[in-house]
């Protein structure tokens, strides 16, 4: 795909089409990466996003109970002072 550069103010820049913007879920910032001869851009992720949301889903059906509890009835406890 052949893109333009383009002047902003005193600068140069390029114009991603709106498919490309949304077909690489492209929002707000993107890390570009400079390799050999090529420039890369990629999308910026947010780690866990929409977690929250899904934990809420989660306890609302009650699929957020333990697997396994969060100690063993034979603990010994005094080896870790």
């Amino acid at each position: 795909m052949e893109i333009s550069v383009i002047s902003i103010g005193n600068s140069k820049g390029i114009r991603l089409a709106k498919t490309l913007i949304k077909k690489y879920n492209i929002t707000d910032t993107v890390e570009l990466i400079m390799e050999k001869e090529y420039l890369i851009l990629k999308p910026i992720t947010v780690p866990r996003k929409g977690w929250e949301k899904s934990f809420e889903k989660m306890h609302a059906n009650g699929d957020d109970k333990l697997l396994m509890p969060d100690f063993f009835e034979d603990e010994n406890f005094e080896e870790w002072k």
